[in-house]
């Protein structure tokens, strides 16, 4: 059974950024409805191979009957430890379109969407212990304060801290309507939905550690590419995207590297082209491309 999860962004331009070999091995550790995957499948020969990550279990509904295609469900922070459970040891590209599919948010009782009115969850690995309704009625107000400020770079982070928890004193919040009533004094009038996105964003960036999960995927991908081997990383809001820019420009994702006594300092990735972002034509046709930034690298040759 195929599930609809959403249109791929930017499928042509990220697949064609891994320059694919035929007889390549390659990674999706984003698979959720297959749109990127089945494109990579396509540019690869007999001999090709690609394996899929997706923690998600409805993404399984998706997987591709290809025996040349292996999906593995994972949260793909542990992508190196699985890759050589299944004896791959190093890879010539690996593609990640970050962020939560259109299905997630289209399913009302997964709790991701501002446009339904269910139990607060946004667990993208529907196993996981902490949920949104347990974050929300259990963190203390500094951390409340912290992730609003952190991930969703809300200005009244204080304000929204302080009135959720005294709210859930009289009675806890349950569901995605009842944090949004409870907020209310705080989403002005015209900036309503703009202000409610951010919260949500900062409380499932939490829920799932998506940001730690980020380094964590980062940090593999020299280990795991070949020389000349590819990256493409789609990102949709700058806390992803700035990581993304810092870890190919310097290896790092915070300071400077050392840089030796010639001001040189060396790398593991070297950006190819520049920074991506979908054409109006796409936007238009697929509104959830509208912040979509691709960005390619490669691995630097190391017999340099």
């Amino acid at each position: 059974m195929w599930m609809e999860y959403h249109n791929p962004v930017l499928l042509k331009e990220t697949v064609k950024g891994l320059d694919i070999k035929q007889d390549g091995v390659y990674v999706d550790v984003t698979f959720g409805g297959g749109g990127h995957s089945r494109e990579i499948l396509a540019s690869l020969g007999p001999k090709g191979r690609l394996i899929g990550f997706d923690q998600d279990k409805d993404a399984l509904l998706n997987v591709i009957d290809d025996p040349r295609f292996l999906l593995i469900n994972e949260n793909f922070r542990f992508m190196q430890r699985f890759l050589r459970f299944h004896g791959v040891k190093s890879v010539d590209g690996i593609l990640a379109d970050f962020g939560v599919s259109s299905h997630q948010f289209d399913q009302p009782e997964r709790g991701f969407s501002i446009r339904f009115d269910a139990l607060l969850d946004m667990r993208m690995n529907q196993q996981d212990v902490l949920s949104a309704h347990s974050l929300v009625n259990s963190y203390e107000e500094e951390a409340l304060r912290q992730l609003f400020w952190q991930y969703g770079e809300l200005r009244t982070a204080p304000a929204l801290a302080k009135t959720i928890v005294q709210a859930r004193e009289l009675k806890s919040i349950d569901t995605t309507f009842d944090l949004k009533t409870v907020l209310s004094k705080h989403l002005p009038q015209g900036r309503e939905n703009k202000i409610l996105a951010q919260i949500y964003q900062a409380i499932r960036i939490e829920v799932n550690q998506e940001i730690e999960v980020l380094k964590d995927f980062l940090l593999q991908t020299p280990c795991l590419l070949n020389d000349n081997g590819r990256l493409s990383v789609i990102s949709y809001h700058s806390l992803e995207d700035r990581l993304v820019k810092r870890f190919i420009r310097n290896g790092l994702f915070e300071g400077e590297p050392v840089k030796d006594v010639f001001g040189n300092f060396e790398v593991p990735l070297k950006k190819v082209g520049n920074l991506i972002v979908p054409t109006p034509a796409e936007v238009k046709l697929n509104n959830r491309a509208r912040s979509a930034k691709l960005r390619i690298a490669k691995k630097v040759n190391s017999s340099k």
